[in-house]
């Protein structure tokens, strides 16, 4: 973490488990009086009230003003587990940070500037299986950034290079205790399968593979930039809602990246890829007034209007 300077008061999300606490622990020492525990408590299994009881006792041994978000995790029809419980918990983490903050002896403390999370290595290379395993694009494979801003404030990874296994080695020098979640080791959950089975095997045949992984999600980090900023160019080339003669006169490449674009910055939807296909083989077929483009795209429809192409959800 030589190289991690957030703007401070940082506050870390604050798990109890072992990665969580070796950054928030190293984070303290570094940075006495200016480190913030936000701990979510997701209410989804009996053990959640013992990871409450372990951060309240951590951070009352260290001083560290902490916070305890409970939120409802439960995922809606058709929504992954996963996904529900992790947007839940940045949405309370960024309401907690946000909210005033005191000291044991309620005076008030600065506002948070940035905030801090306890993915490593590890935690990097399984994204990255999971989005090769799903099909996913150079934006998917880029994995996990380790900066970024959302809710006016800094966020951070700064574990992103350190494997889990040296962080359990950092606490076990310090005689410091973590909970273990159960559900880490229920196999039903993929990222749990590759944790447990696939890992043991790349570390056996390529035993630098976290840095290269990490290598390879990085170049694919720079290619999605590259086509965002693309993107952005063609988007006013075409205007917006784009022109459909415009759109012809682009490659294919340029075309689908430009559509993807339009439809997350503007609508905030996604196109499948079969979705995608289809709206650019009508595209590339519309050369008459009467030609008709109805097609269902992400939450809703994209429809030829005349000269240029639209999209709506009632």
């Amino acid at each position: 973490m030589c190289d991690f300077h957030p703007p401070l008061p940082v506050a870390v999300g604050f798990s109890g488990g072992a990665d969580s606490t070796a950054l928030l622990l190293s984070c303290a020492e570094r940075w006495p009086g200016q480190v913030r525990a936000i701990h979510v408590h997701h209410g989804l299994q009996t053990a959640a009230d013992g990871f409450q009881a372990q951060c309240e006792k951590l951070c009352a041994a260290h001083a560290i003003p902490l916070k305890v978000c409970a939120i409802d995790a439960r995922h809606a029809p058709g929504q992954s587990p996963e996904d529900a419980a992790r947007q839940g918990r940045y949405e309370a983490l960024i309401h907690a940070a946000q909210q005033a903050w005191t000291d044991a002896q309620g005076q008030p403390l600065l506002p948070v500037q940035s905030m801090a999370l306890a993915q490593h290595a590890d935690d990097q290379v399984e994204t990255l299986l999971l989005a090769l395993s799903r099909g996913s694009g150079v934006a998917g494979l880029a994995a996990m950034p380790s900066r970024w801003q959302r809710a006016g404030l800094e966020w951070f990874r700064p574990l992103l290079t350190v494997r889990g296994q040296a962080l359990r080695d950092w606490l076990a020098l310090r005689a410091q205790d973590w909970v273990e979640d159960p559900s880490n080791t229920d196999i039903g959950y993929t990222r749990n399968r590759i944790r447990a089975q696939l890992l043991p095997v790349l570390e056996q045949a390529f035993p630098q593979f976290r840095a290269t992984f990490a290598r390879s999600s990085a170049h694919c980090a720079q290619a999605a930039q590259l086509m965002e900023e693309v993107a952005v160019a063609d988007l006013v080339t075409v205007g917006v809602p784009p022109r459909i003669k415009d759109l012809q006169s682009l490659s294919q490449a340029r075309q689908a990246n430009v559509l993807r674009h339009w439809l997350r910055s503007v609508h905030a939807t996604t196109p499948t890829a079969a979705q995608l296909s289809e709206l650019m083989a009508q595209l590339g077929v519309c050369t008459t007034r009467g030609h008709r483009i109805h097609i269902k795209v992400g939450r809703g429809y994209v429809e030829r209007q005349g000269l240029v192409l639209d999209w709506y959800n009632f």
